[in-house]
């Protein structure tokens, strides 16, 4: 019988030399982020980042948010493509901060794996890394964790972490909304990265629709679809706030277009959003159908085909909305601000859906 040889941490199952030559791979997609800011490379303990540029601010605060991309990861595993699940993590967490009128400054990530595959990681962080640059922001670090027997060999989950700041007295957020203002809506490239729960269940489990299926009525696979990257608004944002006067944003995310506005209506005031002023996509007219959703609850779940809101006062339409075309953002007015009186809620979705 020949002698049991020493266990090890690669018979355990976590490779280091492979996680080494992620890092390797990845370099050059963290360093396109880079800003004047950043101290240092990749590789190091901590990513730094010189504060001394807030010296220009009277009073910064600074905003942070932390989020994942859900169960859209595990559609990106099955399909094999990596390279756009990074988008939407930045958005989920940029997207979060520039609600508030805060300037995106850095993001970290953290990625779990079952198994370092190098070029497969390197591809999730190119992604996060080019999100990063439509935001604005720069990508100063993360963490790569392999954690064999917790997760299968393809499988990986992946979360980040924001900062961004703002001058106090331009903090954006329910105190400034007036009654007459107006709710403009900003379209959503998709479903983006919410209540792919509902949607898997729905359109694989329940209709048996296949992700290399074409369907006519998306024009594409349904793969495609699914996969579509959540668009990142930051960038467009902040260019609204710069170009003219802005009371509030809110991110569409889970809990819906109402649900989301009414976070930043105060008491007393309430947002009316006309369903009429644009017609969703058909791919949630395809989850409606194939799940005999209703449509509260689709409403409650997904974004509806708008996954930004700015509140602004009424002189400010017209720029707001060129503001946002020369950003490619199709935008409109979708409702307005009005007294409450008598209604329960702060916002609200009323009448039917136009071609709907």
């Amino acid at each position: 019988m020949s002698p049991r040889t020493g266990a090890s941490y690669a018979s355990a199952g976590v490779d280091i030399e492979a996680g080494d030559r992620a890092v390797t791979l990845m370099k050059q997609w963290v360093r396109k982020t880079a800003r004047p800011e950043v101290v240092g490379g990749l590789g190091g303990f901590a990513g730094l980042f010189d504060a001394s540029a807030l010296k220009g601010y009277a009073r910064p605060l600074l905003a942070s948010a932390t989020d994942g991309v859900g169960t859209k990861v595990d559609l990106a595993r099955a399909l094999g493509v990596h390279h756009t699940i990074g988008h939407d993590l930045v958005a989920m967490v940029m997207d979060d901060i520039v609600v508030c009128g805060a300037e995106p400054l850095f993001l970290t990530d953290y990625l779990c794996v079952g198994k370092v595959h190098p070029e497969r990681v390197a591809e999730i962080v190119k992604g996060i890394a080019e999100g990063c640059v439509l935001a604005g922001c720069a990508l100063i670090g993360g963490e790569t964790a392999e954690h064999p027997g917790l997760l299968g060999a393809d499988e990986f989950d992946l979360a980040g972490a924001g900062t961004g700041v703002v001058e106090a007295d331009r903090l954006l957020g329910a105190e400034r909304l007036r009654t007459g203002d107006a709710v403009i809506a900003m379209a959503s490239s998709g479903l983006h990265a919410n209540g792919y729960s509902l949607v898997r269940h729905v359109l694989l489990d329940r209709a048996g629709l296949r992700l290399d299926q074409h369907l006519a009525e998306l024009g594409r696979t349904l793969g495609e679809e699914l996969l579509e990257p959540t668009r990142i608004y930051a960038a467009a944002c902040l260019a609204l706030t710069r170009a003219t006067e802005v009371h509030a944003f809110a991110h569409i995310t889970g809990g819906g277009l109402a649900g989301n506005l009414a976070r930043v209506v105060p008491d007393g005031l309430h947002a009316t959003v006309e369903r009429a002023t644009w017609t969703p996509g058909p791919v949630f007219g395809l989850v409606a159908t194939a799940g005999q959703v209703e449509r509260r609850e689709l409403e409650r779940t997904l974004n509806m085909g708008v996954g930004m809101i700015a509140v602004v006062p009424p002189e400010s339409v017209t720029t707001a909305l060129a503001t946002l075309a020369d950003h490619g953002v199709d935008a409109w007015v979708g409702g307005e601000i009005a007294e409450r009186g008598d209604r329960t809620t702060g916002a609200e979705l009323v009448g039917d859906y136009a071609g709907g």
